[in-house]
């Protein structure tokens, strides 16, 4: 697609919301409709909006038609909709990846399988006992690894360079509660794959070359990760929102769009937790920071590859993961724990310091075992005291106006959390979470019809803001948490 006309559409906003435009399909050959473009664009009385719809096929919003039967119980709402979001197997289209099995999207805006929404969707698929879906999507995800060589933010051509937080590790540990042990050996090499792209250029890490894409070595020999794109322009999805921040912030403009990238690829986007000044969007500098959460991933996927190799009888090899996750868990609590402030912090590697934003990354720990039980304690305090209101769990403790902080609670988060403190014992807290965040899915939906991407957890009756775009519906990591919170704690 010409970036011109790309640019063109964006910045004079003919859909209000960017992404539109780059899920249209396009109705003739690209170079065609870049030639008939340039020929037109100058002309008396060309109609930029007339030209995109003679041109393009306008993406569908499949949840639109869902109607919602708030009498019934939430959990039969969630059970009708599935077949809403569910998408069967398809080629490549306009911007769409094809995949060759079924799989689940999120809702609303969002028309294509996202990468770590897929997990805590197929938490609730488990539930319902649809493991044909969880075993489609997991096998979706092997295809992304076996052909690219990693799984996009999402099967789009425009997520090309990212990936988003690595759980295809816990899906395969998800599908294995059905599927038996051979589910570790089957994808194996996938797991491989994984870690080989997340762990890419750490053989050419050294003193003078502190960083290679997404993994740096730290001072004293440790190899952690950071989030990361192979570009540095600005999003084609939004683009228009990336140009505008440009022109206000002091960076230089490709160091901003790669921090703004790789914030994507955070599947926090955007959330202060990135930000120099907390309330400063400009201030990004995500491929500063090493994040609690991101590392604690990758220790699960060590520890599961590990698993996978004793399995095939590859006792070395085992060895050799369990000792890479051993070092990677003490490299955090050396880096990210904070005995001050009892809590778990990202840690900007640039600075040589941690970030001061308490968020919920910081139970990340808690969920992948990874804290102390003394730790533990603390971050259940902290947990306690602040993070909790009355609709459930703040992702941080910062208005920023950014999605991924107050007032917003999101699913995942929730899920993450609650899991983290059972983990410990802290079993009365993590049902108290559980019953105010239920509530609240419940009161919107009775109130609304829909089942929300995000939800604001500090005054329950207005609805979640902040981000690029509005709230979204469907939805599918929502619908995930939900149902297992029920089945869990009913």
């Amino acid at each position: 697609m010409n970036e011109t006309l790309l640019a063109a559409v964006q910045m004079k906003k003919i859909f209000p919301d960017g992404k539109t435009f780059v899920d249209c399909i396009p109705k003739f050959r690209a170079d065609e409709i870049e030639r008939k473009f340039t020929a037109l664009k100058n002309k008396e009385g060309f109609d930029l909006k007339k030209f995109v719809e003679e041109n393009f096929i306008a993406p569908v919003n499949h949840t639109s038609s869902f109607v919602p039967d708030t009498q019934k119980a939430v959990s039969e709402n969630i059970e009708r909709l599935w077949q809403y979001l569910t998408r069967k197997p398809d080629i490549s289209n306009g911007t769409l990846i094809g995949l060759p099995n079924h799989y689940i999207v999120p809702g609303g805006r969002f028309g294509e399988i996202y990468y770590w929404d897929s997990y805590f969707t197929m938490l609730g698929l488990k539930e319902n006992n649809r493991w044909d879906l969880i075993e489609s999507m997991v096998k979706n995800f092997a295809y992304l690894l076996d052909t690219l060589g990693y799984i996009p933010n999402g099967n789009r051509t425009y997520f090309s360079g990212r990936s988003q937080p690595p759980f295809f590790a816990p899906m395969v540990e998800l599908l294995a509660q059905n599927k038996g042990e051979v589910t570790y050996k089957t994808f194996l090499p996938q797991l491989e794959k994984e870690y080989d792209f997340w762990m890419k250029g750490r053989e050419l890490l050294n003193e003078k070359q502190n960083t290679w894409a997404r993994v740096v070595l730290m001072p004293d020999g440790e190899i952690l990760n950071r989030y990361w794109d192979e570009n540095n322009t600005p999003r084609l999805e939004s683009y228009r929102e990336d140009v505008e921040l440009s022109e206000h912030s002091s960076q230089n403009k490709n160091e901003l769009f790669r921090h703004l990238r790789a914030g994507a690829e955070s599947g926090w986007d955007f959330s202060s937790r990135w930000f120099k000044n907390e309330n400063d969007f400009g201030s990004i500098h995500t491929t500063d920071i090493i994040p609690i959460d991101l590392n604690c991933l990758l220790f699960n996927l060590e520890n599961v590859l590990s698993k996978s190799y004793a399995l095939t009888g590859n006792t070395s090899r085992s060895n050799f993961f369990i000792q890479l996750a051993e070092n990677r868990k003490a490299a955090l609590q050396k880096y990210c724990w904070n005995e001050t402030a009892n809590f778990y912090f990202d840690y900007d590697f640039v600075a040589a310091r941690q970030k001061t934003i308490f968020s919920l990354a910081g139970l990340a720990p808690l969920f992948f075992k990874v804290a102390g039980q003394v730790q533990a304690t603390k971050v259940a305090t902290i947990v306690e005291q602040r993070f909790l209101k009355p609709g459930g769990l703040v992702a941080s403790l910062v208005e920023s106006g950014q999605q991924w902080d107050a007032p917003n609670g999101w699913a995942p988060l929730h899920w993450l959390s609650v899991v983290g403190l059972e983990n410990y014992g802290f079993h009365k807290l993590a049902k108290e979470i559980v019953h105010r965040w239920l509530q609240l899915i419940e009161d919107v939906f009775r109130r609304t019809g829909k089942l929300m991407e995000k939800y604001n957890v500090i005054n329950t009756t207005l609805e979640a803001g902040g981000g690029e775009y509005q709230g979204q519906d469907g939805f599918g990591w929502t619908n995930g948490v939900y149902l297992a919170m029920k089945k869990k704690f009913s």
